[in-house]
């Protein structure tokens, strides 16, 4: 299928954010005392950056009305050998925790329209969203932005012959599972596919999908078969969720690939204190499905396993205070050489008043290869913060920030040559090589509605 860009449509990445801010602006000053809202989707659309089980936007259910969702953030500011903005990340590391290190002008903005409804209660939804992202830090190989069709497809709801299931087909963010402060999306099956979804059986929803590729940056295209299976309670307030995604090797074009799989279990608990909630997954992936839930490298073979343990932990313990904490153990096994990656780390948030928050994020990586030193990288960010309420979830925020981050040797000769502009960072032939450590400070914007 042709693949679903912007690239050549005229379409000034300007023009999408004026209009992501001007359809925002209204709801979100009148969400934002509020940010708890229940109905979360469209034809089982997953709101873009936006957290969905805490402030996804309320969205129309009514024939004719039109959803407006977006996301938007924006980082400017001087480092500290003077040049414009530097984030840091450990070379090996999945993520960085993302406080005052998002060196990016990065948006989504979202349309759903359902476009048919029927007397049962079942509706069919049109849906589509737009990214864009400009590199902003100072070692960033390209400053142009670039703008892609992050979503389009069709969905199907509330199906009687599926008892309350959906139908749905095209290019979607799909039962998405991610830690919000290092933006770490430990299991992600989106893609361009189809599927049937959350068909009502014996108490739990039982998912079946198909994709034939994750991204459009995806190399070789590799078929993925998704089986999910949620909502079967265990104890007070918490469920299970099982995965399982199986990638053929008959269903790519790379020559001499194994076949790969993954299964996930996830336990998520919810209502701690009050709105609060726990996930807690294991991960584990053997070959192209070392990507957990995505497509991993097709060249793996059944040699290559990963196995992953994640825990997130979100809390808003008073009107005040709020926070979040989470921890990452990824092994990786290959006959190139083994991995491991160790990561913890926590943000909390107070509100002073309504519109005035103290945030602060610590967070620290380790990676551990079978050959060579432990790499350890250490970020500190601090942001007196302006926003509409104080909730942990209230924005838009403007926050004030100073990031300062600290890296040992072995981190800094593994960055060398790196691709990665927050990587790079802390190469040793970088502007922060005297010392392993480097600091920014300057402004950064986020916002949904």
């Amino acid at each position: 299928m042709k693949e679903l860009t912007m690239r050549n449509v005229p379409l000034s990445p300007l023009t999408l954010v004026l209009v992501a801010l001007l359809c925002g602006q209204a709801a979100g000053a009148a969400e934002a005392g509020d940010p708890k809202v229940v109905d979360t989707d469209v034809g089982g659309v997953e709101a873009p950056e936006i957290p969905v089980d805490e402030v996804a936007p309320k969205v129309a259910k009514d024939a004719g009305d039109l959803v407006v969702a977006g996301y938007l953030r924006a980082l400017a500011g001087i480092n500290s050998e003077g040049s414009r903005a530097a984030c840091f990340q450990l070379a090996g590391a999945g993520a960085k925790y993302r406080l005052g290190n998002e060196c990016e002008v990065y948006g989504e903005l979202f349309f759903g329209k359902q476009i048919v409804s029927f007397t049962d209660g079942a509706s069919i939804s049109a849906n589509a969203m737009f990214s864009l992202n400009r590199p902003m830090a100072y070692n960033s190989t390209s400053y142009s932005t670039d703008t892609s069709v992050a979503q389009a497809y069709l969905a199907a709801e509330k199906l009687s012959f599926l008892n309350g299931g959906a139908l749905w087909a095209g290019l979607r963010y799909y039962k998405r599972e991610d830690i919000h402060i290092n933006d770490f999306f430990y299991w992600n099956p989106q893609g361009l596919g189809g599927g049937v979804e959350d068909i009502a059986i014996g108490g739990v929803k039982v998912s079946l999908a198909m994709f034939t590729e994750d991204n459009r940056d995806q190399a070789i295209k590799a078929d993925r078969y998704d089986f999910q299976v949620r909502g079967l309670k265990v104890n007070p307030n918490g469920e299970l969720e099982f995965g399982y995604s199986a990638i053929p090797a008959s269903g790519h074009i790379y020559t001499g690939g194994d076949s790969g799989w993954s299964v996930t279990v996830q336990h998520r608990q919810t209502n701690l204190w009050g709105e609060g909630w726990n996930k807690f997954a294991v991960q584990y992936g053997v070959g192209p499905g070392t990507g957990l839930g995505s497509t991993g490298p097709l060249t793996n073979t059944t040699s290559d396993t990963r196995f992953r343990v994640v825990e997130g932990l979100f809390a808003q313990m008073t009107p005040k205070l709020g926070g979040m904490l989470t921890g990452v153990y990824q092994k990786d096994e290959s006959p190139l050489g083994d991995q491991t990656w160790l990561s913890i780390g926590g943000r909390l948030v107070y509100g002073f008043t309504d519109h005035l928050k103290l945030q602060g994020e610590l967070g620290h990586d380790q990676v551990r290869p079978s050959v060579g030193d432990t790499r350890n990288l250490t970020k500190l960010t601090i942001a007196p913060t302006l926003a509409m309420a104080r909730g942990f979830w209230a924005r838009p925020e403007l926050r004030f920030f100073y990031t300062y981050a600290r890296w040992n040797e072995a981190a800094a000769r593994a960055a060398n040559g790196s691709t990665n502009s927050a990587v790079a960072s802390t190469a040793s032939t970088g502007i922060f090589a005297s010392g392993n450590q480097g600091s920014t400070i300057g402004l950064q914007f986020e916002g949904w509605w």
